[in-house]
């Protein structure tokens, strides 16, 4: 198995391949099935996520001043996790194609939130930006690190999420 930046290259060759032949093979669908605990002193929200090895459970609690006891990271933690985890994934994943060898990759994710239009006390934006730094450690030269970065951005499934409306539909039912 040919690997790069621990990222699986032969794996990455045949799906790419299997999607040019056919690009609806190139779809995946993500579901999260989550439950409130109604329970005082417990993380307020909790999900079991299946993958392809496994399962795993994830807590969410949201802070104090907004009614949880912060006891877990809240909904926003996880929000900016699958972005920092998304990007950096697509950008070790783009070097390795390029055949540029990482030394170190890290990201520091961050946003400013206003509650204020949660508590509807206004219409201001309840996140105005959200800043990405990537820190890399590699041979490559600056300007092949700026162009991979560059295709990070453009290709990342999280940052498309962040940049781009994308339809919501929600369904309430009363049982």
């Amino acid at each position: 198995m040919a690997t790069r930046n621990n990222v699986n290259l032969d794996a990455l060759q045949v799906f790419s391949e299997t999607i040019q032949k056919d690009p609806s093979k190139g779809k995946r669908t993500n579901k999260i099935e989550g439950t409130w605990n109604l329970e005082t002193g417990k993380p307020q929200f909790s999900a079991e996520i299946s993958y392809k090895e496994g399962k795993l459970t994830l807590e969410a609690d949201q802070p104090p001043f907004s009614g949880g006891g912060g006891t877990r990271p809240g909904p926003m933690h996880y929000c900016l996790f699958g972005l920092a985890s998304c990007y950096t994934a697509t950008f070790a994943t783009i070097a390795a194609q390029e055949g540029v060898e990482l030394k170190s990759l890290k990201v520091e994710v961050e946003s400013d939130v206003s509650f204020a239009k949660v508590f509807g006390v206004s219409d201001a934006p309840i996140i105005e930006e959200v800043r990405i730094e990537l820190q890399v450690e590699s041979e490559a030269g600056e300007e092949k690190i700026d162009e991979i970065a560059k295709l990070a951005e453009e290709r990342c499934p999280g940052v498309y999420c962040m940049t781009n409306p994308v339809p919501l539909k929600t369904q309430v039912t009363v049982r």
